[in-house]
This record gives structure tokens, C-alpha cells and sequence, in this order.
């Protein structure tokens, strides 16, 4: 095995649990959760959803938490790793699979939280305030190579961020952003409670209708919807459970992960769902909720420039924080196998996630590229990476190691959740999201 990077380790516990929401938090809490909860049952949705969050979270997350921390490498080198305790080879060939989904997610994300930063300029300038919403976005989206100078500034502050380490970038960064991402939420969604007519939006995400889970896509996408949003995807929390000291508690790190990023959702929901009803639009799911929907209710909202530019400042947040941690899998990756300086491997990962986004700024080829990665990679890796971790390293391997820095003995049933029930749920993921148009995630 190739040497391993030393890229140091998180200081606090709080430092890691804020990196780890970050890299959770994305746009499928901003803008298809608060969707798909109205669209499958309101609040009959979140009792599936809540179930597969607990046990994503206590068996997938701690995991992959405790897969990297034991390996100290990211998704190459563990991979390799569990496969070597066997006997075999391939496990780096296995672990290129979920490394190239979190490089695939970071090519389009970078122009999406382009188009985020492009948005909250146009906020604080008034443009988006007083410029059609579609006319807007297709400025920003509809021509290749229209949204290069945006993309190229999120790109250089998530170099930026990540340059300078774990503990000096990562974990400094998300301290930061993520306390002000929860605050601005909060800020928003009070405003929207005074809106006439919000009580609507409430209706739709909180008045449970039973008869949805009797529909077993209720099911299947509830399940998809806290995979994803859990970003148990065989690589980005392996990289982070690296630098994880080994005295933290692994499953109470997890615990608080899933709990933060449940609550980032909800926030999310109770910001934007609401809005939108008070001015009589359509709760759409996808980038047309966030770019076009949200700026026509801002500019029709009371001090609506304030509150855009809040928004999409709060939204910029969850975007560097995740892709900073899509970047840092590509980066260690490239310290350990090309024996790259870390300096050098953020801006190689960097500057091919730029030159590969700048192919696909025109938004129906990015829809089309991120639709690969997220129906087709992704999932794929995510369920190499379970199967890795608790049938080829085995259980009583992670047992061990989710041990250290805990006291309290996991529970009877930890081994048959995480060997049988949530392997066989990660490749129900991999099959449902062939299955069905658009995917699950």
C-alpha cells in the first residue's frame, strides 16, 4: 500500500460532527426534501424517512466513519485495505468507483453553487430583483461557457478552504459556516411565517395523509431521499472518519450527524415550502424551485432583496461546505497514490473539476452529467462501500474499531442491521434508482 498522506486530524468533536453536516447538507435538502414530503404524503412521509435516517445514520454512517479512521486513507486505500484482510487484490480498482462519483458530483456542483453565488450578487446588486426569474437563469445557464467567472470563484474558495488542511481549513471552515447556514434558515423561515397565506405551505409538509404509506414508492423514496442526503456514498465520510482522533465515539458522532442534517432538511422546508404557497406557486423539485420559483417570491416579499440575499448566502454555505468534502476524497486520493504534497493535490483536484465543469455549463448537458453520476456511480459505490465494510473487512473488524473511544456496548442486533438488513437495503438503492426515472436520491 502506498504511503499514507498525513493531512492531520479534526480537533474537536463538534469540528468533525459540523465537517461531516457539511458534506450531508446539500441541495437535496434545500430543494427535494420540502418537495417530496408534500408529493408523498406529508407527515406520513417523515415516518419512513425518520426510520431510514436512524438506521442509515447509526449502521452506514459509523460505518464509514469508523472504515476510514481504522484505514487512515480515503476510499482507495481502504477498499485495498479490506480486500488485502481477505487475501485478495482489487480493492483499489473497487475504490476508484465511489472516488469518481464524488468527482463527478463536485464537476456539476461547482457550476450549481456557481449559479448560487451568481444569484446572491444579483440579490445584492438588485439585478435578480428586477430581471424575469427565467430570463435570469437562462443568462446564467442556458449558453456554454455563461457562467465561468461564478463557477471559477467557488472553485478557488473551496481550493482555498481546503489548502489549508483539516483542522486549519476543513474543520475552521465549517465552524463558520455551518452555525450561520442553521442561523440564516432561521431567519427566513420566521419571516415566512408572517406571510398571508403560508399556513398553506404548513398543510402541505406537516398534515399527514396515511393512504401514502400504503404506496411503496412512499417507501422506496423516503429511503433514497436519507441515503443520499446522509451522503453514505462510499467515499466522502471515509475520507472524513480518516482524520477522526480515536477518541472520539464513532456512533455518537454519527448520531448527531444524521440528527443535524434531519434538522437542516425540516429548516429547509419550513423556509421555502411556506413562501412559495403565500404567492400562489408551485412547489416545484429541482434547480427551477431554487433559481426560479424562490426569486419570484422574493421579489414579492417585503424587504425581498434582504431576505434573497440571506438565502442564497445561507445556501453558498451548504455548497462549499459539500464540496469541500468531495474535493478533499479526489485530493487525498492523489497525495497517496501520486505522492503529490497536499498543496498540489487540491489545486490539480480543483483545476480538473473546473476544466471537466466548463465542458458541461449548458444546464441540460450538467442535468444530463449528473444524472449519470447520481442514478448510475453513485449508487454503485455506495453499495460496494457497505459491502466492503461489513462483509469483506466483516463486522467483528468494525465492531472493534467503533469501540474505540466508547463505552457503552453497541446493541445485540448492530451486527444482522448492518450485515443483512442495511447492505440489502443499499443495493435496493442501486436497483431502484436503475428502475426509476430520475432516480431515488
Amino acid at each position: 500500500m502506498n504511503q499514507k498522506p498525513n493531512n492531520g486530524t479534526f480537533t474537536s468533536k463538534i469540528g468533525f460532527v459540523l465537517a461531516a453536516v457539511g458534506s450531508a447538507v446539500g441541495m437535496g435538502n434545500i430543494w427535494m426534501f420540502p418537495y417530496r414530503i408534500g408529493q408523498y404524503g406529508g407527515a406520513a412521509f417523515l415516518i419512513p424517512y425518520l426510520l431510514f435516517v436512524a438506521l442509515f445514520g447509526y449502521v452506514g454512517l459509523s460505518g464509514e466513519f469508523a472504515f476510514g479512521r481504522l484505514t487512515g486513507t480515503g476510499p482507495i486505500g481502504s477498499y485495498e485495505y479490506a480486500m488485502k484482510s481477505r487475501g485478495k487484490r482489487g480493492g483499489s480498482v473497487l475504490g476508484a468507483i465511489p472516488l469518481f462519483g464524488s468527482l463527478g458530483i463536485a464537476i456539476g456542483y461547482a457550476i450549481i453553487v456557481g449559479w448560487v453565488v451568481r444569484s446572491a450578487a444579483g440579490a445584492l446588486t438588485g439585478s435578480l430583483m428586477d430581471t424575469e426569474p427565467e430570463l435570469f437563469f437562462s443568462q446564467m445557464s442556458d449558453h456554454h461557457l455563461s457562467s465561468v467567472p461564478w463557477h471559477l470563484i467557488v472553485v478557488l474558495i473551496t481550493v482555498f478552504v481546503l489548502i489549508g488542511g483539516v483542522a486549519g481549513g476543513i474543520e475552521k471552515i465549517n465552524k463558520v459556516m455551518m452555525p450561520a447556514f442553521f442561523i440564516l434558515f432561521v431567519i427566513i423561515a420566521v419571516r415566512v411565517l408572517f406571510l398571508p397565506g403560508a399556513m398553506e405551505g404548513y398543510k402541505y409538509l406537516l398534515v399527514p395523509h396515511w393512504a401514502a404509506l400504503l404506496n411503496p414508492k412512499t417507501w422506496i423514496m423516503a429511503m433514497g431521499q436519507a441515503f443520499f442526503s446522509l451522503s453514505v456514498t462510499g467515499s466522502g465520510m471515509i475520507i472524513y472518519g480518516s482524520y477522526l482522533s480515536k477518541k472520539e465515539d464513532v456512533v455518537h458522532s454519527s448520531v448527531m450527524t444524521a440528527v443535524l442534517d434531519t434538522c437542516a432538511a425540516m429548516l429547509a422546508g419550513f423556509a421555502i415550502i411556506p413562501a412559495v404557497f403565500a404567492f400562489g406557486l408551485d412547489p416545484q423539485a429541482g434547480p427551477k424551485l431554487l433559481f426560479i420559483t424562490l426569486p419570484r417570491v422574493f421579489q414579492q416579499m417585503p424587504a425581498g432583496r434582504v431576505f434573497a440575499f440571506l438565502f442564497f448566502i445561507s445556501v453558498l454555505f451548504a455548497g462549499i461546505t459539500s464540496l469541500a468534502n468531495m474535493l478533499e476524497a479526489v485530493s487525498e486520493a492523489a497525495q497517496s497514490r501520486l505522492r503529490l504534497n497536499r498543496k498540489l493535490a487540491v489545486v490539480l483536484a480543483g483545476a480538473a473539476t473546473l476544466a471537466a465543469g466548463l465542458f458541461i455549463e449548458y444546464e441540460p448537458l450538467m442535468g444530463q452529467w449528473m444524472d449519470i453520476i447520481t442514478i448510475y456511480v453513485v449508487p454503485i459505490g455506495a453499495v460496494l462501500g457497505a459491502i466492503m465494510i461489513y462483509w469483506v473487512l466483516g463486522v467483528p473488524a468494525i465492531k472493534k474499531e467503533l469501540m474505540v473511544g466508547r463505552t457503552k456496548p453497541l446493541g445485540r442486533g448492530f451486527g444482522f442491521l448492518a450485515k443483512y438488513v442495511y447492505v440489502l437495503l443499499a443495493g435496493i438503492v442501486v436497483i431502484c434508482s436503475f428502475l426509476i426515472p430520475g432516480g431515488i436520491g
